[in-house]
């Protein structure tokens, strides 16, 4: 196990204090920092992960790519230091009266990779900018290789819950990004604490993909299936789905560190939801490929594609039993022409529906 020593006090200190308190200037809610060393316990938790087959479709998810993720010195030769940042997107709370397609919370507005690497980024130029312009810094949110969970819970942002998602002083609804750069700062401690007894996640979630504490198996999860997973939706899971058409919020929802907003940070303007909080299932089962660009240009809800979108719409629209919905379940169920959409539809003709 590499061990990890705080860089001295004095000018790794001050810059330290200097840099986050311009973090925060910029609207970061949390930042840490800590070493650049590697991370061999999450390098072997991954890579069991990964020989089990939990992965599912995401064949970018290697055993290469978990192994550069978890050596940042690797990502960037000669780093020191690795500046781990934490924003809420927690904006309004949803109105339970909505009717409509379920989305998670993080993808109601704005693309987070974008609007969060502009202002990290900008942790990098001040950061070099106070030691002369003589250093190198690589920003990482979400999408590139580094495993920015356990970077935050070795900077002290939060710790490990039992869904596997990050506990904060904040909540959970909350995005995470990284700078790792080549220049020494002091860095923090880690929290040390658990969930304790507690289990709401493991027992709320419906298709069991929490199927332990602190595993997920992915393949099962109602994120993984709405937005990664590209076929069709297995049979035995898509009643389980419910209204959900893209991520899922639930164990999130259910979690004690979740339960209040007060003092709780709201999330940046960007956040906030660009469609509402709850998508018109009819109008995106009709939608076709340019009019599913033009409405979710911009937002995280491009990532499921057209096909997986409507697919997920059709299911909901199955699992909801509109009535309203005949017509428009049964012009997709002819006529789509993607056969993965028609199939969704075809089965969400044949739910009981209700007047």
């Amino acid at each position: 196990m590499t061990r990890i020593s705080p860089s001295p006090r004095g000018r790794g200190g001050s810059l330290a204090a200097e840099l986050k308190e311009f973090a925060r200037s910029v609207g970061f809610h949390l930042v840490g920092i800590t070493s650049a060393a590697p991370f061999p316990q999450a390098e072997l938790d991954i890579t069991r992960w990964l020989a089990e087959g939990h992965q599912g479709e995401m064949a970018w998810l290697t055993d290469a790519r978990a192994r550069l993720a978890c050596r940042p010195d690797e990502l960037l030769p000669g780093a020191r230091s690795l500046v781990v940042v934490g924003v809420s997107y927690r904006t309004q709370e949803p109105d339970p009266d909505d009717e409509g397609g379920r989305i998670a919370r993080y993808a109601w507005g704005d693309d987070y990779h974008d609007v969060m690497k502009t202002r990290l980024r900008a942790l990098g130029s001040f950061l070099d900018e106070r030691v002369g312009g003589d250093s190198r810094s690589r920003v990482f949110v979400d999408d590139g290789p580094l495993v920015e969970r356990d970077a935050a819970v070795r900077a002290g942002l939060g710790f490990r819950g039992k869904n596997t998602n990050l506990l904060t002083p904040i909540g959970s609804f909350v995005f995470l990004g990284a700078l790792l750069t080549d220049v020494e700062l002091e860095f923090d401690a880690p929290i040390t604490r658990d969930c304790g007894s507690c289990r709401l996640c493991i027992d709320a979630c419906p298709t069991d993909a929490l199927d332990q504490a602190y595993h997920l198996a992915a393949e099962r999860c109602i994120a993984y299936l709405t937005i990664e997973h590209r076929g069709p939706i297995a049979e035995a899971l898509r009643a389980k789905v419910g209204e959900w058409v893209f991520g899922c919020d639930i164990c999130q929802e259910v979690c004690p560190y979740n339960a209040s907003t007060r003092g709780r940070p709201r999330g940046w303007t960007e956040f906030e939801p660009r469609h509402g909080t709850r998508l018109n299932l009819e109008r995106v089962l009709e939608m076709d490929d340019a009019a599913f660009r033009e409405v979710f240009r911009g937002s995280p809800i491009k990532r499921t594609r057209r096909r997986g979108l409507a697919r997920n719409a059709a299911i909901a629209l199955g699992n909801t039993q509109p009535a309203a919905a005949r017509a428009v379940l049964e012009h997709a169920a002819a006529g789509d022409p993607d056969a993965v959409v028609r199939e969704a539809a075809e089965w969400a003709l044949m739910r009981p529906r209700t007047t």
